[in-house]
């Protein structure tokens, strides 16, 4: 009885976990844990680091050229082996021309320009001793200093205000000819390598403009000037015009040249402030003089002058040369102080 008990129980059982069994074969899904599919990859690569923007930074930069060979001066390849760079030729031309010109006319004024044998010795002498003496140095110094070329255009101009200067000074002081000769010389040569020592041969475009500017300025407002007391009443001897149109010109590239010591303007804004002052500096004075009967007074010469330091004033401080350019930067990345100007 009791063995026919079991078997009755066991049979139930059976019964009971078969329409389980049946399900989970037609389904396909077995009880076994199961094991998750293997990623790809487990290990991670690198990325590039983010910028304070939050994008990443550009690819990186070709491989720069290979430099140029070649002998170094002053951190610039030599141009050849014997002219050092770009100015040299013109540097070298200038100061045997420059010596030759001074020794030509300091024995020529010494002995009277005549034709007497001596005097023509002196005068050959003179000039291919100054020549000589011009190509030597000249050569010298650019073989051992790299020369641009602002320094051999500049220079030249230089050497004119020197020659200037000097010989108006000495003329407010002797009529001796040959002396006046050997000081427009003497100021000339200093102009010269005053400019090549001071400045370097990598003179800057812009304060070679600058200091031109301050030249030719210094002649246009003192002749302003000394027509104004000209014509108000008090007249001006032709000797006084000449000497003083003959210093101004090196006052006024002197106070500029010193100016580069803290200023720092474009050759854009020093070239744009020539044209805006010279244009209107010129129309004023004819138009002034039209409308009041002629330049015999002092009235449009006033006026020029300060229509022309008024435009020259304006155009340097308020053209902002960034405007010209597109910004790529956002209203929310603008500074409050937009740009700084280069004269304050």
């Amino acid at each position: 009885m009791s063995s026919l008990t079991r078997w009755l129980s066991l049979s139930v059982l059976l019964l009971l976990a078969a329409p389980g069994v049946a399900r989970a074969q037609t389904s396909g899904v077995s009880d076994a844990p199961t094991q998750s599919p293997e990623p790809v990859s487990l290990r991670t690569e690198p990325q590039a680091p983010l910028t304070q923007e939050g994008q990443q930074p550009p690819p990186a930069a070709m491989p720069e050229a290979p430099r140029a060979q070649g002998a170094i001066l002053d951190g610039q390849v030599r141009h050849g082996a014997f002219l050092s760079g770009p100015g040299s030729l013109t540097f070298i031309l200038h100061h045997t021309v420059m010596g030759a010109m001074g020794g030509f006319f300091t024995q020529g004024f010494a002995n009277g320009f005549s034709f007497e044998r001596s005097s023509r010795e002196a005068m050959l002498a003179g000039t291919l001793l100054g020549a000589g003496l011009g190509f030597g140095t000249s050569a010298w110094w650019q073989f051992n200093n790299w020369v641009d070329k602002p320094l051999g255009y500049f220079g030249i101009g230089n050497a004119v205000i020197g020659a200037m200067f000097l010989g108006g000074f000495m003329d407010m002081l002797t009529h001796d000819t040959s002396l006046l000769t050997w000081s427009s010389f003497i100021g000339a040569e200093l102009g010269a390598w005053l400019t090549a020592a001071i400045a370097g041969g990598q003179m800057p475009l812009n304060h070679g403009l600058l200091v031109a500017s301050g030249g030719g300025w210094g002649l246009a407002y003192t002749a302003l000037l000394m027509a104004i007391v000209h014509f108000s009443g008090t007249r001006i001897s032709g000797k006084t015009w000449v000497d003083t149109l003959l210093i101004a010109p090196g006052i006024g590239a002197t106070a500029l040249a010193l100016a580069t010591l803290k200023y720092n303007p474009t050759s854009s804004q020093i070239l744009r402030a020539d044209i805006f002052g010279a244009g209107v500096g010129a129309v004023v004075l004819v138009l002034s003089a039209l409308v009041l009967g002629g330049f015999d007074q002092p009235t449009p010469y006033v006026l020029a002058f300060l229509g022309s330091a008024g435009a020259i004033t304006t155009v340097s401080l308020l053209w902002e040369e960034a405007a010209e350019r597109p910004s790529s930067m956002t209203s929310r990345t603008v500074p409050s102080k937009a740009y700084r100007n280069d004269w304050w």
